[in-house]
């Protein structure tokens, strides 16, 4: 019978799986269906950063003198000189990735390539079925705990036809399609956040002559990144814990609002997108571009052997439009990833709306029976612990709640006030 058993191996369950190392008593395995660790690989364009400090490792804030901090990859990896010269908190994102590959490489608990197919309830806790998928065994494994970390997968707001499919790009799969995007006569991103700048930024400085690049948000602007330190506050645990013990029309009501802190755009990159447009406009040329936000995607049609076609409404003035391209770029965003097996619990569960289970203020599902062998969730958490729940920052405060919980042991999740201001 093993202690804890992981699904899915994202920066949450690593996170988790590098702190557990720190108790003995405390058996783990994690798996995921991936053969190798990788972090959002189609978004890892060169140039970008990670929008939150590197102090926002796997276990620093819990953990300083942990091997598995982000400066002793640095010192492993022979760069602790170079990131001191460097004099950067937001580090390049293609380097995080390769730190926390590097982390699940140095542990044995993390085991790739292993697909969960079932997880159903057994005597003292779970039993887990998990098919290795290079030669098609099937394993069964006995946990007293589990843990879902399934993270998220692409948002498609509307229907894509078959015969649209090989020019419809979802962000998460940009860098795989980035050179044929690059040689495009025409290119349409949609998206408000990060993610959408990002790739049109890198469209826009890979543009060709006579190609030409479009931009539509439903967003009513394109907003800059909450960076204010007080505002920074509503990413600590003090108000996690403050808006899960909220009524649930209340969280709800105030998601909206935690969405627009958490969705916006680095300054620097607008401010890199405002001045590639404003070089080009000496001299009056006018760069192929066109840039509109208040602008939602209504549908997608393509013909046989004819461009994209996207239908367009600018919803202020209630005008519609369309436009023919040959890609367009989906950057709008992600939904909880919920794997199959996972209905079966759905009848023994409480839920708080049709599509939101109810979640313990330490991220444990709430079963009718009132089981003590605990079913932990990282995934579909906006509802109960708000957007900011799920950011890299806040991984550290959710992994250490897990481990009191499964340890059994009271325990102070930070040793000082993570927050000034009073939220109540």
């Amino acid at each position: 019978m093993i202690d804890v058993i992981g699904i899915g191996i994202g920066p949450a369950n690593l996170g988790l799986a590098a702190l557990l190392e720190e108790y003995e008593e405390v058996s783990c395995c994690f798996f995921e269906q991936e053969s190798e660790f990788a972090w959002h690989p189609g978004m890892l364009i060169k140039g970008t950063d990670l929008q939150v400090s590197f102090l926002a490792d796997l276990v620093t804030m819990a953990n300083p003198r942990s091997r598995y901090t982000f400066l002793n990859y640095l010192h492993e990896s022979n760069r602790l000189h170079r990131f001191y010269t460097f004099e950067q908190f937001d580090i390049p994102r293609r380097e995080f990735n390769e730190y926390l590959s590097w982390v699940a490489g140095e542990l044995d608990s993390c085991q790739f390539g292993m697909k969960v197919e079932e997880v159903t309830d057994c005597q003292d806790g779970y039993l887990v079925k998990v098919r290795r998928l290079n030669d098609g065994s099937l394993s069964e494994y006995r946990a007293k705990h589990v843990v879902l970390g399934t993270g998220s997968k692409p948002m498609i707001p509307v229907d894509v036809p078959e015969a649209a499919y090989p020019y419809v790009t979802h962000s998460s799969r940009y860098l795989d399609q980035q050179k044929a995007l690059h040689e495009a006569e025409s290119v349409a991103v949609i998206g408000s956040g990060q993610s959408a700048a990002e790739i049109f930024l890198d469209l826009l400085q890979h543009q060709k002559k006579g190609q030409q690049l479009s931009w539509f948000t439903r967003s009513s602007e394109f907003r800059e990144l909450e960076t204010a330190e007080l505002g920074q506050e509503l990413f600590t645990p003090k108000y996690v814990e403050y808006f899960h013990s909220l009524p649930y029309e209340e969280r709800m009501n105030t998601l909206p609002r935690l969405t627009g802190l958490r969705n916006g755009i680095d300054a620097s990159t607008l401010s890199r997108i405002y001045q590639e447009l404003y070089h080009r406009s000496v001299s009056g040329e006018e760069p192929s571009v066109l840039i509109q936000p208040m602008t939602e995607l209504e549908a997608i049609q393509r013909g046989e052997h004819q461009p994209l076609e996207l239908h367009l409404k600018q919803w202020q003035l209630k005008k519609e439009k369309s436009i023919t391209v040959d890609h367009a770029v989906l950057a709008t965003g992600y939904t909880p990833n919920i794997p199959e097996w996972f209905s079966a619990y759905e009848p023994l569960i409480e839920w708080e709306s049709d599509e939101h289970f109810k979640v313990t203020d330490d991220f444990r599902l709430v079963f009718k029976d009132k089981r003590s062998n605990h079913f932990f969730t990282f995934t579909n958490l906006d509802h109960s612990h708000g957007t900011a729940a799920t950011n890299l920052k806040l991984s550290i405060y959710r992994n250490q709640k897990v481990i009191r919980t499964i340890r059994g042991v009271e325990e102070a999740p930070v040793k000082q006030e993570t927050a000034f201001q009073q939220f109540e």
